[in-house]
């Protein structure tokens, strides 16, 4: 299952750390995510190094509060395109949660900021992986026409979880999500 996300977004953050702590919950149901990077800068066209409205980060604070996930929300939306990038280039890889972790941890944790200079770089020699200058370039144009895709899916927000060609978009309670995956795998194997 596809669960559409972007490394600036505290909502992912809180998501990823929501969906871990139900991993044993998610197999059981033989639920897989599938992690897929967008850039929701592009997707709803809001300006990169700003100030984040203060609603937005009430928002995302209180939905934090209400999963139990301590966090504070970055107050300026980075330009996170060569970590969603990366992202795509470790996807299939044995090193695509770890990568994913790391530059959460990073980020959120850390406070280290996702676009400084060779950040991206560094978060994955900390994995002990190189990044190639050209294939980061071309996994960005892969960004580009991924956030694409999912506007066509009606992707409006992360995290958006895909179930089949409906986007469920946000983080519900545990027992919301489970009750909503439950009733989606039924159906599935109905069909």
């Amino acid at each position: 299952m596809r669960v559409y996300f972007d490394f600036a977004s505290t909502l992912c953050y809180v998501a990823h750390r929501v969906f871990g702590a139900m991993a044993e919950e998610l197999a059981g149901l033989g639920v897989t995510l599938d992690w897929v990077p967008l850039d929701l800068a592009d997707l709803l066209g809001w300006p990169r190094g700003v100030e984040v409205a203060a609603e937005r980060l009430a928002n995302a604070e209180r939905v934090a509060a209400e999963h139990g996930v301590e966090v504070r929300p970055l107050r300026v939306w980075p330009d996170s395109r060569d970590a969603n990038a990366a992202a795509l280039i470790l996807a299939r890889g044995q090193h695509a949660d770890a990568y994913r972790e790391r530059v959460f941890s990073a980020a959120f944790e850390e406070r280290r900021a996702l676009d400084a200079p060779r950040a991206v770089e560094t978060f994955a020699r900390d994995l002990g992986v190189a990044l190639e200058p050209r294939a980061l370039a071309r996994a960005r144009d892969e960004l580009e026409f991924r956030t694409r895709i999912a506007a066509e899916e009606d992707v409006t927000g992360v995290p958006t979880l895909m179930l089949g060609d409906f986007p469920f978009g946000g983080i519900q309670s545990r027992e919301t999500t489970r009750l909503v995956l439950e009733r989606w795998v039924r159906t599935r194997t109905r069909l």
